[in-house]
């Protein structure tokens, strides 16, 4: 595997929660991976995104021009990033709060709900684990088991979220497959 992935969205959708989430997910499966953060003095509301590098190899660099996958949480998000997809890459748009005007041949595109999906679970912030999960099935080869130890990893001084997050998780996970 040798996959660049950009997660972007505002602060308090917790981007840097799934990519910290992601990154530990590879690593429990013995993938090298790099974790690059941004986000504005604002935090709440501003915008927040990190890019993941994942490869079987050594990782060289941190940051790639041109990424495999994206997931735009919001429309600011989806502007700033769409053009940074490689052609064959894929974006995973939050539709229930971006659209895109002009779509691009060689990009795959997959609108999936994840505000609204997460609101039908009772709590928007979950639409964060939503989108990992539909992230991670296009990825592919990870266990349940090494994705419960990823969240309790990153998530241990929040137990009682842990297991809402799963669920969202494998919504997102099952829910591609609704789309395919």
């Amino acid at each position: 595997m040798n996959k660049s992935i950009i997660i972007s969205g505002s602060g308090g959708q917790g981007v840097l929660s799934i990519g910290t989430i992601l990154a530990n997910i590879f690593m429990l499966n013995d993938l090298y991976v790099t974790l690059c953060s941004s986000y504005g003095a604002e935090m709440r509301g501003g915008a927040v995104n990190c890019q993941i590098n994942v490869s079987d190899n050594e990782i060289n660099e941190i940051q790639n021009n041109k990424v495999d996958y994206i997931i735009a949480l919001n429309q600011t998000s989806l502007n700033k990033f769409i053009s940074r997809v490689k052609s064959g890459g894929t974006i995973i748009i939050n539709s229930s709060l971006a659209k895109v005007e002009e779509l691009k041949e060689d990009i795959k595109y997959i609108f999936l709900p994840f505000t609204q999906q997460a609101n039908s679970l009772g709590n928007i912030k979950m639409t964060n684990s939503i989108a990992l999960g539909a992230l991670s099935k296009l990825l592919g080869g990870f266990n349940e088991e090494k994705i419960k130890n990823a969240y309790q990893k990153v998530l241990s001084n929040k137990i009682e979220l842990i297991e809402n997050n799963i669920k969202a998780y494998n919504l997102g996970f099952n829910g591609l497959q609704e789309e395919k």
